[in-house]
């Protein structure tokens, strides 16, 4: 009989679905349950293929613009964001839609208008194309939020009053490679209006902490979530700069056993879109490989919630 080598699974927590995720993907299912299918959602409701399709088959019908849904049925907004003229185009069009947007989001999206009502320049800290950068961008006019996406970015960015400058940021984005390009535009605007609290939200932050503390230890990161989803990316990255050997992988089926070539210490880790249910794929992947051992390394505890919308609420809900 061939006996398995042993090998240490490192579970970082916290890992996997945060409360504006789950908001979101609960927003989709009650609507569905209340006005059934199809319910039609503008973008992917999270970033994450197993939850996508998991939807669809429950009745979700996923389209990129207003424009491909019908106007006899429910439409609910990404956790992403949108820009101001979604909702427009959809009540002019009398649709009923929910916005799932996360809260978290929406609060960058309120420091943006103040700051635009005060009359600063802006300048958004994030990535082009990203469903949530174009939702933030699109809160205000053309031209009045300025993307920057490196620190030679915020060494080039030429403001009209450098001295009412003001910043927000991408929610999905690594702590490290923010304090990079804040610390460059500080250096360049010392006045610069920075956010009440920083707007990189409290899960990513948990989620590279957790992964900062297992990464260290050990010899391959794999990390659950899909390759669209910013925040599972910047995990991944995350743990290389650790010192693990990382792979970003959709589930179970996406491991490569020769990554683990002479591994005995394996960290596990879900972004803030993924299931549970693919981590504890991946351990019985391993298990059918290896003996393993799981240890559950607690970096933060996280007890956020966020409510529903008031038409999809519950009696028992809060």
């Amino acid at each position: 009989m061939t006996t398995r080598p042993p090998i240490t699974v490192l579970l970082a927590s916290p890992r996997g679905f945060c409360a504006g995720v789950d908001r979101a993907i609960q927003i989709v299912e009650r609507a569905i349950t209340k006005y059934g299918a199809p319910v039609y959602v503008r973008h992917e409701i999270v970033h994450n293929r197993h939850v996508v399709e998991r939807l669809k088959a429950l009745g979700a019908v996923f389209v990129e613009e207003l424009d491909e849904c019908p106007t006899d049925r429910p439409v609910v907004f990404s956790a992403h964001g949108v820009p101001k003229s979604v909702p427009a185009e959809a009540k002019g069009r009398k649709m009923l839609f929910l916005d799932a947007t996360c809260p978290l989001v929406s609060k960058v999206h309120v420091e943006a208008e103040r700051h635009h009502d005060a009359g600063r320049e802006i300048v958004l800290i994030g990535h082009a194309g990203h469903p949530e950068v174009v939702g933030t961008m699109g809160q205000l006019p053309d031209g009045a939020i300025a993307l920057i996406e490196t620190v030679a970015d915020a060494r080039a960015y030429a403001p009209r009053d450098p001295g009412n400058v003001a910043f927000v940021t991408q929610t999905t984005l690594s702590v490290d490679d923010t304090a990079e390009i804040v610390a460059a535009l500080r250096t360049r605007f010392p006045e610069i209006a920075a956010p009440h609290k920083e707007d990189i939200c409290y899960a990513t932050t948990n989620r590279q902490e957790a992964v900062k503390a297992i990464a260290g230890r050990a010899d391959v990161l794999l990390v659950l979530g899909s390759a669209n989803s910013s925040n599972s990316v910047r995990l991944a990255e995350v743990g290389l700069r650790s010192g693990a050997r990382a792979h970003l992988i959709d589930d179970a089926d996406s491991l490569d056993f020769a990554w683990l070539e002479g591994a005995r210490v394996v960290g596990v880790t879900a972004g803030a879109s993924a299931p549970e249910i693919l981590v504890q794929d991946v351990i019985d992947r391993l298990a059918e490989r290896f003996e393993v051992s799981v240890e559950e390394v607690d970096a933060a505890r996280e007890t956020v919630t966020f409510k529903l919308p008031k038409v999809l609420a519950l009696a028992g809900d809060r």
